[in-house]
């Protein structure tokens, strides 16, 4: 059995001229990513690796979630490879996770983050928000065996804003 947890960064701003890589967050995404961590921390106890996206708004909306979630000690690793859009390379990144990695947990993209769920969970989403997250479960031993699995949760910014 393998889960995974893929999170899309959070709301990022247009408001500096930065390249596309390097936006940061707007006020909303950083509530959003508080907020969500807090929430995704109850039902999530432990992850066995942490795979993030280069870009800056990934990076930060990550270090929300590791911060909030007591995950400092759980080995984190930022890929260029996962400033991805369409899904290819996030597919692949995730079929080459080792075999003891059990519960991992990603940072990524739109579309790839959608494109994603689509695919190999079992409940359709038409585009998963900033700061979304979904949880996939696999019956797989591993993760280069990547097939349908069971979406066990979704969790989006809307789903608590009247929390």
């Amino acid at each position: 059995m393998r889960k995974l947890i893929l999170i899309r960064h959070a709301k990022s701003s247009w408001e500096y001229d930065v390249i596309d890589h390097d936006r940061p967050l707007k006020s909303v995404g950083i509530q959003d990513a508080r907020i969500l961590s807090k929430k995704l921390k109850n039902t999530v106890k432990s992850v066995d690796l942490i795979l993030c996206s280069s870009a800056e708004r990934t990076k930060l909306t990550a270090g929300f979630f590791i911060s909030e979630m007591e995950f400092q000690n759980v080995k984190t690793t930022y890929l260029y490879d996962l400033y991805d859009f369409d899904g290819r390379d996030l597919i692949q990144t995730i079929k080459e996770c080792e075999d003891n990695v059990n519960t991992l947990m990603v940072f990524g993209h739109n579309h790839a983050v959608t494109h994603f769920v689509n695919t190999y969970g079992s409940t359709f989403i038409d585009n998963v928000p900033t700061c979304g997250i979904v949880i996939i479960n696999f019956e797989i031993d591993s993760w280069k065996n990547l097939n349908k699995g069971e979406t066990i949760l979704t969790l989006f910014p809307r789903d608590l804003k009247n929390d």
